[in-house]
């Protein structure tokens, strides 16, 4: 695959297209098939482009952006223990056990968490009962 940066010579309009290869550009380009989508113009051609070049600069942002990623995922997984020591799981029945404790005050136990939609939460908050979306990272390990 590759990618042209195209112009089109009408309405000046530039954009870019993927081709299988370069013959199948000139392909489409002898048989008139290349067409700006802003005016349906056929007068496009290939615009110049800067090629895409692998630095030790780019690779060092990408070891950092890692580095982030990395320490992010541990925090995660930290606030994942930790929900799963201190608080029950009730799965898909979140919505049913949150509003369970919070109308009926005699349920005394420990906190919750389990699976919600964007629906349920929303009902939830709009009946005062507070709810917080915690990221979850499936453990791959098993």
């Amino acid at each position: 695959m590759i990618k042209y940066s195209l112009i089109c010579n009408s309405c000046n309009l530039t954009f870019e297209s993927w081709f299988a290869n370069s013959k199948d550009y000139e392909k489409l380009r002898k048989k008139n098939l290349l067409s700006c989508h802003n005016c349906n113009s056929i007068d496009v051609e290939k615009s110049l482009m800067a090629p895409s070049l692998i630095s030790k600069k780019s690779n060092m942002l990408k070891k950092e952006d890692l580095k982030k990623y990395n320490k992010i995922k541990k925090t995660i997984i930290e606030y994942q223990k930790f929900l799963k020591n201190n608080f029950k799981y009730v799965g898909n029945n979140f919505a049913y056990e949150a509003r369970s404790i919070h109308y009926n005050g005699k349920k005394k136990q420990k906190g919750i968490y389990g699976t919600a939609s964007k629906q349920q939460i929303k009902e939830l908050k709009d009946e005062g009962i507070d709810t917080q979306l915690v990221p979850w990272i499936k453990d791959k390990s098993n």
